[in-house]
């Protein structure tokens, strides 16, 4: 059971950082757009990087290479620079919450999937640092019971975030409140997308 409370306590503190990730799972939830299946794909997709960090850690601690990690960044801000755009343009649109209507199951799969995969620091998390924590277990039960806390604390939180941003929609209804969330996020893309281009790329070349 120690091993459960460390996994969960582990898995919790690396997945409280506000993310992409995480701000597009709100998202999704302030606009009543597919939530399940959004929380659902990111709580499955931590699940099984867990466990695939857990069981052949030592097999694929050499794929996440300095090319591999330089085109996974390169492909995550063309895909967050493509996402920006069209936050950008609804908003120049005029677009308030209510006008938004619901994306397509395949867009929203499409994008969930692209802010889960395309995220080096997703595996650097998941694969990397509980795939890491897990070697000090000599048991197979024991490896099972860190990694279902660990993938219980995605599962919760996850979940969390995305209903509890649908409970609070009636908020974020008023025009003002809309744009300026639209702001704080378009913000906090772009400088995301700084860091990668000047602290992550540069060091990678």
């Amino acid at each position: 059971m120690n091993e459960f409370i460390f996994g969960f306590s582990t898995g919790l503190s690396f997945i409280l950082a506000i993310g992409a990730q995480n701000l597009f799972v709100m998202e999704q939830g302030i606009k009543k757009n597919h939530i399940f299946l959004v929380t659902t794909i990111c709580a499955i997709s931590d699940f099984l990087l867990i466990f695939l960090g857990i069981f052949i850690f030592y097999s694929i601690q050499s794929f996440l290479n300095k090319g591999v990690t330089l085109i996974l960044n390169i492909l995550l801000i063309c895909f967050l620079l493509y996402f920006i755009w069209g936050k950008i343009k609804n908003f120049r649109e005029n677009l308030i919450l209510s006008d938004q209507g619901q994306k397509s199951k395949s867009a929203i799969i499409s994008q969930t999937l692209g802010f889960t995969f395309l995220n080096p620091h997703v595996y650097s998390d998941t694969v990397f640092m509980l795939g890491n924590l897990s070697k000090s277990y000599q048991f197979f039960h024991q490896k099972i019971f860190f990694g279902l806390g660990a993938s219980l604390a995605s599962i919760i939180f996850f979940y969390s975030i995305g209903y509890g941003s649908y409970f609070l929609r009636s908020f974020f209804l008023n025009k003002k409140i809309w744009n300026i969330t639209n702001i704080i996020i378009i913000i906090y893309l772009l400088g995301l997308v700084f860091y990668l281009v000047f602290f992550e790329i540069f060091k990678l070349i």
